[in-house]
C-alpha cells in the first residue's frame, strides 16, 4: 500500500464538516495510486452548480420551490441529464467502489451512487443524509414536519426512485429476511466514519471475490486505520497475510486476535472460530520454525 494512504484517510475522516468526497477519493487510490483528487473535486463542484441550475429551472417552470420539487429537479439532472445508473451487470467490479470511476463511467453500487448524490446535492444546495440501510445504501431528505416520520427516502441505485415505508419493508425482507422488523431507527443518518467503513467493506469484498488478495489486505489496513478496535479486521489481515506467505505478520495478527477475543464469555460460534485460528497459528509456527 502506498505510504501515507492510511494517514490520509484518517485525516479525511476527521476533516471538519461532513464531506465524503475526499475520503472516497483516498480509498480509490488503492486502485489508482496516481489519482488526481483535485480534478475530481472540481468536477463535483461543477456538477453541483449544474444541478442547482436544473433545480432553479424546475422552480421557474412550475412555481413550486418545495423540497420535493427540488428533489425532482435534482433527480432529472443526475439521472436523466447525466445518466447515472446502478451497475447491475457487474456489481462486484471494484471500480464500482472507486468514486473516480463512478464519476467517469456514471455507474456504481448503492453506496457510491449515494455518495455522488450526497456530494453533488450538497453543492447544489440540497441537504440529504445517508441511510445505512441493511444490504442497500439509500439517501434521505429529512422530514420537514412532525407528522412526517421518515422524510423522503431516495434510492440512487434505481435512478433516484422515491421509496415509501412499504417499499423499505420490502427491501429489508429481500436483503435480510422476513424475520427482521422494520423500524424508523434504520433511517437514522450514519456518521461519516460509518459510511467510510461500509465503502471499504464493499471494496474488500470485491477484491476477495476476484482473489486480489494484496489489494484486499490494503483495504483491511485502511479499515484498521479508521476503526482500530475492529477485531474482525485484525483477524482478516492475519489470514490474508498467511495466504500471501507473509508469515511473520500473519502470526503476529492472529496471535493478537486470539489474545483479545479470549477475554470473558464467548459464544459457541466464537469458540469454533478461535479453534480454527489456533490451528492456523500452529501451522504458521511450524512453517516459521522450518525456515530457521
Amino acid at each position: 500500500m502506498r505510504k501515507g494512504l492510511a494517514e490520509a484517510l484518517v485525516d479525511a475522516s476527521n476533516t471538519p464538516g461532513g464531506t465524503l468526497a475526499h475520503a472516497a477519493l483516498v480509498i480509490a487510490q488503492i486502485e489508482y495510486p496516481r489519482l488526481d483528487t483535485a480534478a475530481y473535486l472540481q468536477r463535483l463542484d461543477a456538477m453541483g452548480a449544474a444541478g442547482r441550475r436544473r433545480i432553479d429551472r424546475r422552480i421557474d417552470e412550475t412555481g413550486d420551490s418545495s423540497p420535493m420539487s427540488c428533489v425532482t429537479g435534482f433527480n432529472q439532472y443526475l439521472f436523466d441529464d447525466q445518466c447515472f445508473v446502478g451497475n447491475r451487470d457487474r456489481y462486484e467490479d471494484p471500480r464500482n467502489s472507486c468514486l473516480n470511476e463512478v464519476l467517469d463511467r456514471r455507474t456504481g453500487i448503492p453506496i457510491t451512487l449515494s455518495v455522488v448524490y450526497i456530494e453533488v446535492g450538497r453543492r447544489a444546495g440540497l441537504h440529504v443524509d445517508g441511510v445505512n440501510f441493511p444490504g442497500h445504501f439509500l439517501v434521505r431528505l429529512p422530514a420537514h414536519s412532525r407528522e412526517d416520520t421518515t422524510g423522503v427516502i431516495i434510492d440512487p441505485f434505481h435512478s433516484g426512485a422515491l421509496l415509501s415505508e412499504r417499499d423499505c419493508r420490502r427491501l429489508l425482507r429481500r436483503h435480510v429476511g422476513a424475520e427482521v422488523a422494520f423500524s424508523t431507527f434504520l433511517l437514522t443518518p450514519p456518521t461519516r466514519s460509518e459510511i467510510i467503513v461500509r465503502m471499504l467493506l464493499n471494496l474488500k469484498r470485491a477484491y476477495v471475490h476476484m482473489h486480489s488478495l494484496p489489494q484486499a489486505r490494503d483495504v483491511t489496513e485502511l479499515l484498521l486505520a479508521v476503526t482500530p478496535s475492529a477485531l474482525s479486521e485484525l483477524r482478516d489481515r492475519g489470514l490474508l497475510a498467511s495466504h500471501l506467505n507473509d508469515m511473520t505478520t500473519a502470526l503476529r495478527d492472529l496471535q493478537t486476535y486470539l489474545q483479545l477475543t479470549g477475554m470473558g464469555n464467548i459464544s459457541k460460534e466464537m469458540r469454533d472460530e478461535r479453534r480454527e485460528i489456533w490451528e492456523q497459528v500452529r501451522a504458521l509456527r511450524r512453517r516459521i520454525a522450518g525456515l530457521n
